[in-house]
């Protein structure tokens, strides 16, 4: 695993869990990461790390509008 090394000025209150969590939520929504590899990244298992996805605007469910349609389609 990769580390990344930031700078964030002082007053920017915010935890490591809570960056960590941020970032691996986007990741996870840009499909560059997978749900286990979010997961790993912030410490947490897949299950709570789902649990959590909301409470970044993030849906469970990572399917693009396309992928949906297309789903719908062959069915």
């Amino acid at each position: 695993m990769q580390t990344l090394q930031i700078q964030l000025p002082d007053t920017i209150n915010i935890d490591m869990q809570e960056i960590q969590m941020l970032l691996a939520s986007k990741l996870y929504e840009k499909g560059v990461l997978s749900v286990g590899q979010a997961a790993q990244m912030t410490g947490l298992s897949k299950r709570t790390f789902m649990e959590l996805l909301g409470h970044y605007q993030v849906s469970v469910l990572n399917y693009s509008a396309e992928d949906i349609m297309q789903d719908f389609e062959n069915a």
